[in-house]
């Protein structure tokens, strides 16, 4: 973690990065010693908040018992709703914001997806479940 925020602050030509997000919980590693190892950055004046993605309720819990976790990135939409019963009101018991991504439904809303195998090898979609859905 502090090799990455150290390259990409050498990258960015800045002293601090206002966000630093774990991107995917890694099962291999408890999310408290990812924390605890982000939260060094913020105590050093390199990170100002810390965010996770995708995260579960238990993990986001055990994360902010750590340091305070600022916001939560994750998938939410019209058609992706998934986190209204547990999580959207976690957040707020915690006082941690949402920052969702693919508010269009990956492009289902706006009538532009593609059924999977039309998007090109290598593709992370040509292996979406719900790309297989589109019927055109």
């Amino acid at each position: 973690m502090r090799e990455a925020v150290e390259g990409s602050l050498r990258r960015l030509a800045t002293d601090r990065i206002d966000v630093l997000y774990q991107h995917r919980v890694d099962p291999a590693v408890p999310i408290e010693e990812t924390v605890g190892a982000m939260s060094e950055l913020v105590r050093e004046g390199k990170v100002r908040y810390l965010g996770l993605s995708e995260a579960g309720a238990q993990t986001i819990r055990r994360a902010h018992a750590v340091h305070p976790i600022s916001v939560l990135q994750s998938e939410y939409s019209l058609w992706e709703r998934n986190l209204e019963h547990e999580i959207v009101p976690m957040l707020r018991e915690l006082g941690i914001g949402l920052v969702p991504f693919s508010p269009l439904g990956r492009g289902f809303l706006t009538g532009s997806a593609k059924r999977a195998e039309e998007y090109p090898a290598g593709d992370f979609r040509r292996n979406d479940p719900q790309m297989a859905m589109i019927d055109r």
